[in-house]
């Protein structure tokens, strides 16, 4: 049995201090735990609204483009 892979959301973070932007792979539930920025050490970067692509399938059966 092959083992599922877990996907962690990708949240993305400004440094307040420095300006450095970064990502971190976190649950939903960790997304506002402590961090740090990885550039000048920062402890309160805020998080940013992110933009994210969507993969469509292929599958008839899972389109929205109406009837074929």
């Amino acid at each position: 049995m092959e083992q599922e892979e877990i996907v962690m959301p990708l949240h993305e973070y400004e440094c307040t201090k420095c300006g450095e932007r970064f990502e971190l792979r976190r649950s939903i539930a960790d997304r506002d735990a402590e961090y740090k920025c990885p550039k000048c050490g920062d402890e309160q970067p805020r998080r940013l609204c992110s933009v994210f692509g969507m993969v469509m399938s292929a599958r008839p059966e899972f389109s929205n483009s109406g009837p074929t």
